[in-house]
């Protein structure tokens, strides 16, 4: 059975920004990222503890095709997922969520 996932809002909007940047870099980049998160978005889905620990109970997806990972928790009521955040960036960023 699948999990329902929800975003917080700081990761909606950070999915949301990183398709719009993509999508200015080249057209349908943005719908080819958007395809790409959907794709570790279904596995987590299906089975939440598959999925490296970074700390705590925070897990990350990797996408395959860009420098992105999906930071989440598994919630008793779905899975919440956290940052939709650029490898390169700084991991403090995510200290406060």
């Amino acid at each position: 059975m699948s999990s329902p996932i929800v975003f917080r809002r700081i990761a909606k909007a950070e999915m949301d920004e990183s398709i719009a940047w993509y999508e200015n870099q080249r057209e349908h980049l943005g719908v080819e990222f958007a395809v790409e998160i959907d794709k570790p978005l279904k596995k987590i889905s299906q089975n939440p503890g598959q999925f490296p620990r970074l700390r705590g109970d925070v897990r990350r997806a990797l996408l395959p095709r860009f420098p992105y990972g999906i930071h989440y928790i598994n919630e008793v009521a779905g899975v919440v997922v956290l940052a939709v955040f650029h490898v390169k960036r700084d991991p403090q960023q995510l200290e406060e969520r």
